[in-house]
């Protein structure tokens, strides 16, 4: 009962230290007007408040898991953590705009090894199917809520307190995060064939991912077609080419790569990139609409995806997890993400003069069910396939293939309803008319990306067995049991 406990605890420390990384990507825009005003940054440069944090997170994400593998998960856990922590406090005390990115940047490093190796450990404590997938289900909600508490977060700290405290507040929290983890954390680690790293695939990697990066979330800015933005893609894939001939060759790979040869990695990847693409039209898009288009303040958008987060909470928490097994991992994924396809769908018709109760909240209610549902069987599936001692290295790639696909997502959305909006302003439209038109393309594209991933996941994924009624049966006993120990 002891040991139970004790891994349930360092559970919740996994997913805490994870929870603010999650909800950082989004936390600071809505509080970007006055982060703007208050340093002077222009349009251009206000940009990099966001893109110097995914510009390190997305690109150290897989050199992170693998080091943990190498070098110990706590180890490198507790190391991230406290650069994330003690980044978010210069950002929190900043008065200058260089001070202010060059410590967003070094947050995304610390983010990267934290949201990396935290998944990796609950892989290691977790073995048993049941006991990994109600495990698996704690992530799923961090990832799938985390977003929107974040516009949540963002909202109320901006309004009540000021924009430096979306920053300040990960002090405490880390530093009662790092505290926790020192004790409740296990201290060995499984150990890989080879201890040494593979220099040439980490540097060719990580500079592949910086430079695909870069390039995505500065395309709207410069122009996707210009040579800046081209060339980068280019030596990117240049790159990532001379990693994989690398990779082939060295006896120690930083990426086995017969891990790509692997249906459900490859697969949860796939479906992972297009599934962000979607959720990052559901949090960016959604809450641009809901303030440029309604005027709502930074506190009314945070409370628009309440309901979305506390269903979100719900099935992640519980209801995903045996979903998952009773059905396995497919049909859940594809209802999942069938559910959110529709959300956005109805977001895609939403009117300038829209109403809460009947234009936002039928949107809200079906991506909290959606989400809730899909991110367990994701995660599942992306981890399900590996060897323990390449879990730190499986975790790297999903948490890069989210993030990368919503990187590139939200920027291609973000151009794609730019150019509607603009083409309508020139034709003489409406600003507000023309701006939510913008926003319908961008909805529709989110919520078509859905829906391939569902098709993908309902039919190349190989099926988990589900649980029979007898073991459904038996691990209800055993959770009454263990609730009734708790109890005593």
């Amino acid at each position: 009962m002891k040991k139970i406990s004790k891994k349930w605890l360092a559970l919740l420390v996994l997913t805490g230290g994870s929870f603010m990384i999650v909800i950082d990507a989004t936390i600071v825009n809505v509080a970007l007007p006055s982060i703007r005003a208050s340093l002077g940054f222009n349009q251009s440069s206000l940009a990099w408040v966001v893109n110097a944090y995914l510009l390190t997170f997305g690109g150290f994400m897989l050199l992170g898991g693998r080091l943990g593998d190498l070098y110990g998960h706590k180890r490198l856990f507790l190391a991230g953590l406290m650069l994330f922590t003690a980044a978010s406090l210069v950002c929190g005390i900043s008065d200058t705009q260089t001070q202010l990115i060059v410590a967003r940047a070094i947050q995304g490093l610390g983010g990267a090894l934290v949201s990396a190796i935290g998944l990796s450990i609950t892989m290691d404590l977790f073995t048993e199917p049941v006991e990994r997938t109600k495990a698996m289900g704690v992530f799923g909600f961090v990832s799938a809520g985390g977003g929107s508490v974040g516009v949540l977060l963002g909202g109320v700290l901006t309004d009540v307190l000021s924009w430096h405290w979306i920053f300040l507040v990960n002090v405490p929290v880390g530093a009662f995060v790092y505290f926790l983890a020192l004790r409740l954390l296990p201290g060995s680690h499984k150990e890989t064939v080879s201890t040494r790293l593979d220099v040439a695939g980490a540097v060719t990697i990580t500079s592949s991912l910086l430079l695909a990066v870069y390039a995505i979330v500065n395309g709207n800015q410069v122009g996707w077609l210009t040579g800046q933005t081209l060339g980068l893609l280019a030596a990117s894939v240049v790159l990532m080419v001379s990693f994989l001939v690398i990779e082939s060759r060295v006896k120690a790979p930083l990426m086995p790569l017969t891990l790509l040869k692997k249906r459900n990695i490859a697969t949860a990847n796939v479906v992972g990139v297009l599934w962000a693409a979607s959720m990052f039209a559901f949090f960016f898009i959604s809450a641009l609409y809901l303030q440029l288009v309604l005027h709502y303040s930074p506190l009314k958008v945070g409370l628009a995806f309440l309901p979305s987060n506390v269903i979100m909470g719900i099935f992640s928490l519980g209801l995903s997890a045996r979903l998952v097994m009773k059905y396995g991992i497919k049909a859940p994924l594809a209802v999942g993400l069938g559910l959110a396809a529709a959300g956005l769908l109805l977001f895609a018709r939403i009117p300038v003069h829209g109403h809460f109760l009947t234009d936002i909240l039928p949107s809200m209610i079906l991506l909290g069910f959606g989400a809730g549902m899909a991110f367990n069987p994701v995660l599942l599936a992306a981890m399900s396939d590996v060897e323990p001692q390449d879990s730190g290295l499986a975790s790297g790639i999903v948490n890069t293939s989210f993030m990368m696909g919503g990187a590139l997502g939200l920027a291609i959305l973000a151009s794609v309803a730019a150019a509607r909006t603009n083409h309508l302003t020139a034709a003489g439209s409406n600003a507000l008319a023309a701006l939510t038109s913008g926003y319908h393309v961008a909805f529709l594209i989110g919520a078509l990306a859905a829906i391939v991933a569902a098709v993908l996941g309902a039919s190349v994924l190989r099926q988990s067995a589900p649980m029979t009624q007898e073991q459904l049966e038996s691990t209800e006993v055993e959770e009454a049991e263990v609730l009734a120990e708790e109890a005593i």
